[in-house]
């Protein structure tokens, strides 16, 4: 928010989002973000958003709130566009905010990550819960704590970013090239259809640290209707970019996700516990799924427990899998995107571990090498420390792998116990409590795995990549 603030005319302000809500408040106090970007496009900022056209809201997502945010700025000067150039069924799901300063390219910045700009996303590391919430789960109560992660890059990435905003904007397809309805509505609306044309190409900023970062996207194979022209069959190089990393792991693996129920995916950690007999995979889930309900919570459920399942049938108890809960012991919903393997290679983007994300909606991730090596481990300790009540500088016995991972299911075994014992006596320190998935019925997985397959983890692979299950 403070980089936007201080734009001015001439500057550029490039975004994408799977949602975003006009009224949410990036301060207590304000400004929200359409107050925000409106500012900025007033002072003569160069503004273009592109935000995904979204299902109803009676289906609890965010048509209507994409569309008044992309009024809200153009009303200002600014142009937001609502996009629905994707597979069917599928999203645009890449969170970015790219910022460029054509006088000053070493002052660029760019924002992705898993943090989209909606209610429910302003939280702290307390997880008290954003007081403007979003619908959800029962069991996560009226405010629901909120745990996420996002990156802030600068440097030449900036200009990788900038590319990644710039290829979507120029699609020529048309906007709601997936719905005939949809293009009627927005017809008989006087919802703006056509993209304006973009400033030229900034060179890229200069190179500023010892960081190399390699931007990794996910776009899905359209071959049977029309191509991404920057993607023609479609892209996975997230999906490829986990594979490699995760092969080369030989110590531990670390993850945060919102979901982990792919078992495609899962088969990936499972090869590699089998491989590397002193690899570990710790991960970090939701101790609910986001929704309610006998339809749409049973789907939610399989997914992960079948993926579990695949990963502790290779590595037994070498697989560590842990949910969190606030202070109150109120469960947090773990919306995070990261991975860090051997603490030499990281991940923060917008995909969750499961085939969606690698193959069938739009996705943006960051991987980050350090040629000092300490970027990956840093944020393994940071997110470590919050989830054991550490302060900053308190984790020499996080560093090494293998103590480290001792410390951790203690840590989250104790406060368990706590829990089992009724609460009595003073609470443990730490967050992380040992996830055990809900259980389900043979009649319940008998149609709820079919419909997590088709529904929830769709395949938007080329039918030759299915066929010889690469990506």
């Amino acid at each position: 928010m403070t980089e936007v603030e201080t734009l001015g005319a001439g500057d550029h302000l490039f975004f994408t989002d799977w949602r975003g809500d006009p009224d949410e408040r990036l301060r207590p106090a304000g400004p929200t973000v359409a107050e925000l970007f409106s500012a900025a496009a007033r002072r003569g900022v160069i503004v273009k958003g592109l935000m995904w056209r979204s299902h109803l809201d009676k289906l609890q997502y965010s048509e209507e709130e994409n569309r008044h945010l992309g009024e809200s700025v153009a009303d200002a000067g600014g142009e937001v566009l609502l996009d629905q150039r994707v597979r069917r069924g599928g999203s645009h799901h890449q969170k970015l905010v790219v910022i460029r300063r054509p006088g000053t390219p070493e002052r660029d910045v760019a924002f992705a990550g898993g943090i989209d700009l909606c209610h429910s996303r302003r939280d702290t590391a307390a997880h008290d819960g954003d007081p403007q919430a979003v619908r959800m789960s029962t069991r996560y109560g009226a405010r629901p704590p909120w745990h996420d992660v996002q990156l802030m890059l600068r440097g030449p990435v900036v200009g990788a970013l900038d590319l990644t905003f710039r290829e979507r904007w120029s699609d020529p397809h048309p906007l709601d090239s997936r719905s005939l309805l949809a293009w009627a509505r927005d017809l008989t609306a006087g919802a703006d259809l056509h993209a304006d044309t973009l400033p030229d190409p900034l060179p890229d900023p200069p190179e500023c640290g010892p960081h190399a970062v390699q931007v990794l996207r996910t776009y899905p194979d359209l071959s049977f209707d029309r191509g991404y022209p920057f993607a023609p069959d479609g892209e996975r190089t997230i999906a490829r970019g986990y594979t490699k990393a995760i092969r080369r792991a030989r110590q531990l693996i670390y993850l945060e996700d919102q979901y982990l129920w792919s078992a495609e995916v899962a088969a990936l950690f499972a090869d590699a516990l089998r491989d590397n007999p002193d690899l570990h995979l710790v991960a970090v889930v939701p101790r609910h799924p986001d929704v309610d309900g006998a339809l749409a919570l049973p789907p939610n459920l399989v997914g992960r427990a079948q993926a579990i399942e695949v990963c502790r049938r290779a590595g037994g108890d070498r697989v560590h899998v842990f949910d969190v809960e606030n202070h109150a012991g109120d469960p947090v919903y773990v919306h995070a995107k990261v991975c860090v393997t051997d603490d030499t290679w990281a991940s923060i983007g917008s995909d969750n571990f499961n085939r969606r994300s690698w193959t069938h909606d739009s996705e943006l991730s960051c991987a980050v090498l350090d040629l000092d090596g300490t970027f990956a481990r840093d944020l393994r300790l940071t997110l470590w420390r919050e989830h054991l009540d550490r302060d900053d500088g308190d984790d020499a016995d996080l560093i090494d792998p293998a103590s480290a991972i001792k410390v951790i299911t203690e840590a989250a075994q104790r406060l368990d116990d706590w829990h089992a014992g009724g609460r009595t006596g003073p609470r443990p320190p730490g967050r992380l409590r040992p996830h055990t998935p809900e259980r389900l019925g043979p009649l319940t997985k008998a149609w709820a795995l079919p419909a997590y397959h088709l529904i929830y983890d769709p395949d938007g692979r080329p039918l030759r990549d299915r066929r010889a299950n690469t990506w």
